[in-house]
């Protein structure tokens, strides 16, 4: 048996989240960015161009404020409860990142961030997934592309072993 569900709902929570969530990730990085010392470590050969990450990620923010909208328009339940904390979580660690990358310049630590990022956004797309599956393929892509920035990240360490700093000490 189909559920029925009343979509009417996710594009008003949408208006109101898309813009946050894009806004916050560009604020995210305002003053921790790639500058000079960034541009002077060694990059595998499959790092994107620079004007790609202006498109991927608030393509990505309006797909994960799409996902938490349709999360959020279902009824209120423990379960999507513990998924809208897991969403928040992941969010913030990852606006986080920016600033332990480029601003802190702990690139290992930073490698390590994105993992944590990843499984906390691997969680949060499974309940979202049981919540509602277009929720949770409404992730599906930011599973992906923070997966290839970790491999990115982890190849940036090796390839620059001097160049990090520990984040804390």
């Amino acid at each position: 048996m189909e559920i029925e569900h009343d979509d009417r709902g996710i594009w008003k929570k949408a208006m109101w989240l898309v813009p946050l969530i894009v806004i916050g990730g560009i604020l995210s990085g305002i003053g921790f960015g790639p500058d000079e010392w960034y541009q002077q470590l060694e990059k595998p050969s499959f790092q994107p161009p620079s004007y790609l990450f202006g498109i991927v990620w608030p393509a990505l923010y309006t797909m994960m404020a799409l996902a938490v909208a349709t999360v959020l328009n279902e009824p209120e339940s423990p379960a999507r409860r513990s998924a809208v904390i897991l969403f928040i979580v992941q969010l913030l660690l990852n606006f986080a990142w920016s600033y332990v990358f480029f601003g802190a310049r702990a690139i290992g630590f930073a490698s390590w961030h994105l993992a944590a990022i990843l499984l906390v956004a691997a969680l949060t797309a499974g309940k979202f997934y049981r919540i509602r599956p277009l929720a949770g393929w409404l992730m599906v892509p930011y599973l992906a592309w923070l997966t290839f920035a970790f491999v990115l990240n982890r190849t940036i360490v090796i390839l620059n072993p001097e160049a990090g700093v520990p984040l804390f000490g």
